[in-house]
């Protein structure tokens, strides 16, 4: 049996793409180089327009396989597993990549189970071994203090989950078409055993970290709860998300759904507005990808800096009031 083809699931939501399939593609394409083979998009839905479809073209996909059935309408694991057992081992791809998103930390490991393959959750590196041709699987383990690289040389296929955020989607093409497979369902995907009943976000409101533009973040150098009362205002006048370091949650003072870094989430957000924070090595990982970075720390030397657009070297408490107050009244100053 010969194994082939670099694989990614793309993720419908509300009748679209979400970005996280565009971002697997920039992570399938270097692998698919490297393997010379082709890199495929995996859609499971119930109906997909054309237009949708033809945007994994233009972000580089080669081959798109599309099963559609009413089952897949909202996600349920066991439909959209028998959907891609059925596809795998009819194609038999040499590696599968999905996000690390709530669908795919789910769907994935059941699906490794049903083919009896390797899986590695929540990767944040992926190459090929020129050596040997197989997935080194590169996360962060033991709390984000080391990173493991893993490989599966005799499973097939080599399955892993990506961090959403880790990679920037490449630029689109003006043009290009790639292949469209439909594949007939293999029998009846509905089951007895759950059905959908609705979609609850538990974010109680405020927007997921992972999906925010500006995110205004703070660490040890706020020194308490009470004092993150100021990125909360900051984070009004600019429409902003509240994240945190490691350290701030460690102590308690913002739930671990806030956490940037390593052994947190992965943001790349149009603006990170880093308070206090000093940039250890997991954080940094965490939000590097961010388009513009503004770093606010009263040390100088603080590693923060190496990766920061604007550096501000001050005292955090000086310099956010400062600013806040001019967010707060830059109407009223301009009628002045």
């Amino acid at each position: 049996m010969t194994w082939k083809d670099i694989w990614t699931l793309a993720e419908v939501k509300n009748g679209q793409l979400h970005e996280v399939s565009f971002e697997l593609l920039t992570w399938g394409r270097s692998l698919a180089d490297d393997r010379g083979a082709q890199l495929c998009s995996v859609i499971l839905t119930d109906h997909l327009d054309d237009g949708e479809i033809e945007k994994l073209s233009l972000y580089g996909a080669d081959k798109v396989y599309l099963l559609q059935d009413p089952a897949l309408a909202h996600f349920l694991v066991e439909p959209f597993a028998k959907a891609l057992v059925h596809l795998i081992n009819t194609f038999h791809p040499e590696v599968f990549l999905a996000a690390a998103t709530s669908t795919g930390r789910t769907l994935m490991p059941y699906v490794a189970i049903k083919v009896d393959a390797g899986l590695t959750a929540d990767c944040t590196g992926l190459e090929i071994d020129p050596k040997t041709g197989n997935l080194l699987q590169t996360r962060p383990a033991i709390g984000g203090n080391i990173m493991a690289t893993i490989k599966t040389p005799e499973a097939r296929p080599q399955m892993a989950t990506v961090r959403p955020k880790s990679i920037r989607p490449q630029k689109m093409a003006e043009e290009k078409l790639a292949q469209v497979i439909t594949v007939d369902p293999p029998g009846d995907l509905s089951t007895d055993r759950m059905r959908f009943e609705s979609f609850t976000p538990d974010s109680m409101g405020e927007a997921a970290i992972e999906e925010a533009d500006v995110i205004v973040s703070g660490g040890n150098g706020m020194q308490n709860t009470a004092n993150f009362e100021w990125l909360v205002r900051l984070a009004e006048q600019l429409n902003a998300t509240i994240g945190v370091s490691r350290a701030a949650v460690e102590k308690g003072w913002k739930p671990y759904s806030r956490q940037v870094g390593l052994s947190g989430k992965t943001v790349a957000p149009k603006l990170y507005i880093a308070c206090g924070i000093s940039g250890a090595v997991q954080h940094l990982a965490g939000m590097q990808t961010s388009e513009s970075i503004i770093a606010i720390n009263l040390d100088p030397k603080a590693q923060i800096f190496q990766v920061a657009n604007l550096g501000i070297v001050g005292d955090i408490f000086e310099v956010l009031p400062a600013v806040v107050y001019k967010l707060e009244n830059r109407g009223s100053e301009a009628s002045q």
